[in-house]
């Protein structure tokens, strides 16, 4: 049996798509790694699969990560995903229920997701022991002289610890990155950003994506870093923040609390898996 899928990416944060709403398609984190491996497999940094909706979504999205795990939440995955049940639909408007809750998307030239509101409490990251969020107790390099210190936290639908930084090119982050990602504060491992405030509306960033390694772009740091940096009075609500793949746009809506992330999403190929990947 074969079955078909499709390559998509949002700022060359890339994925492969498989619909398994008519039928259902066997997935296990050792599938979806030999699936998402970039030598051997497809590759691409994380396994989307298209479920029925639940509770009166339009469809139910899982998302596996590079190394097979499953997480919760992917906010380009979900940009990507909701621009191919607005085509399929013929409508402007999709809701996609995800592990982290229901995301409602507006589909236009770019894709608008309401990721909802940003967790703060050490409980909700989590954290291994309480603690002021805004500056996390880690230090890298010498105790009395760190190279990178009391990074943020803030949870999306997933953990992220984000260090304010000078010059995001000054720091070595497949060197640290893995470091901070399974430190033991973070029970559940965690995404690791560093971030340089360019201006208070413009954002540079840099990420370690938990699960995958560092990635062109990552929707949901991009929504953790904005209102990480207006807990420190570094930026306004809305920014644009410029990943390695290039530039979203958030919005942390004052009204709300509700985070907005605004960006494109592109169309890479259709492809068609074989038996072979589905052999344990």
């Amino acid at each position: 049996m074969t079955y078909p899928f499709k390559k998509m990416n949002g700022l060359g944060n890339d994925f492969v798509v498989l619909d398994a709403r008519a039928e259902p398609i066997p997935m296990t984190p050792s599938i979806a790694a030999k699936i998402a491996d970039r030598d051997a497999g497809i590759g691409c940094d994380q396994l989307i699969l298209i479920e029925r909706g639940r509770g009166g979504a339009d469809a139910f999205m899982r998302i596996f990560n590079n190394e097979g795990g499953e997480v919760d939440a992917c906010g380009n995955a979900t940009r990507c995903v909701a621009r191919e049940l607005a085509e399929e639909l013929n409508r402007d408007r999709v809701a996609i229920e995800t592990n982290a809750g229901l995301l409602k998307c507006e589909v236009g030239d770019h894709v608008t997701v309401d990721m909802g509101v940003p967790k703060f409490d050490w409980e909700d990251i989590p954290l291994a022991e309480r603690m002021d969020t805004r500056m996390v107790d880690i230090k890298l390099g010498p105790i009395d002289n760190p190279v990178l210190h009391s990074p943020s936290a803030v949870n999306v639908g997933n953990p992220h610890c984000i260090f304010f930084v000078e010059d995001v090119s000054a720091h070595d982050l497949e060197k640290f990155g893995p470091l901070v990602e399974n430190h033991p504060l973070f029970p559940e491992r965690t995404n690791v950003s560093i971030a340089t405030i360019e201006n208070p509306v413009e954002i540079r960033q840099r990420v370690w994506e938990r699960g995958v390694g560092v990635t062109k772009a990552c929707g949901t740091a991009a929504c953790a870093v904005v209102p990480a940096a207006v807990r420190n009075g570094l930026s306004e609500r809305t920014a644009t923040v410029t990943l390695d793949g290039g530039p979203l746009t958030i919005e942390w809506r004052d009204a709300d609390d509700h985070i907005l992330m605004t960006g494109p999403t592109s169309f890479d190929y259709d492809g068609v898996l074989d038996a072979s990947f589905f052999q344990t």
